[in-house]
């Protein structure tokens, strides 16, 4: 079973879904919804749409230049079946998505930290604008302070318990406190 990718988000396509289309010179593009196919009728560009794959690999928000990337693109040569091989396939496939995740997690985490300082330089600058506002405490003097002692007495105080019982309602049907 042939898996094709759609033209302009780079989503799988399987047999029987979607739209193909066919150029005059026998150049053929699949689409995976009418969603697809109206933005490629409209001539737009798929680098430009925030959504598509191809946006996110360009405004490196998606690994690019990876391994195990580049083990999932499609060979067009027919390979002959042979067990072993498949067997190791299985089996690397499985070693390279735990390692592609382990990329995509230290990426994640560095792409937040970019964009945690981009949000901090503002606030630092504010920060460094307004700083005279501050309360310092080495221009504040310190004041010795005579404590004396007070001894308080203690009484026995009766406080009435609340009754939680049902509560009363108010004509137009509102509860009351």
């Amino acid at each position: 079973m042939r898996i094709n990718k759609c033209w302009i988000c780079s989503s799988q396509v399987y047999p029987g879904h979607g739209i193909v289309f066919v150029r005059n010179d026998a150049k053929v593009f699949r689409f995976c919804r009418s969603k697809c196919h109206r933005i490629f009728k409209a001539k737009h560009n798929p680098r430009k749409i925030r959504w598509t794959k191809a946006f996110r690999r360009a405004a490196g928000k998606e690994m690019v230049m990876d391994g195990s990337l580049e083990a999932e693109q499609r060979r067009n040569v027919p390979i002959r079946y042979d067990r072993l091989m498949y067997i190791k396939t299985i089996e690397a496939i499985k070693r390279t998505n735990r390692i592609e995740v382990a990329r995509n997690i230290v990426m994640r985490k560095r792409l937040r930290e970019k964009a945690l300082a981009k949000h901090a330089l503002p606030v630092q600058k504010e920060l460094e604008k307004h700083k005279s506002l501050f309360y310092r405490q080495e221009q504040t003097q310190k004041i010795p302070i005579k404590s004396k002692t007070v001894t308080a007495s203690t009484k026995k105080i009766k406080i009435k318990e609340i009754r939680k019982g049902s509560k009363k309602l108010r004509n137009d049907g509102m509860d009351l406190d």
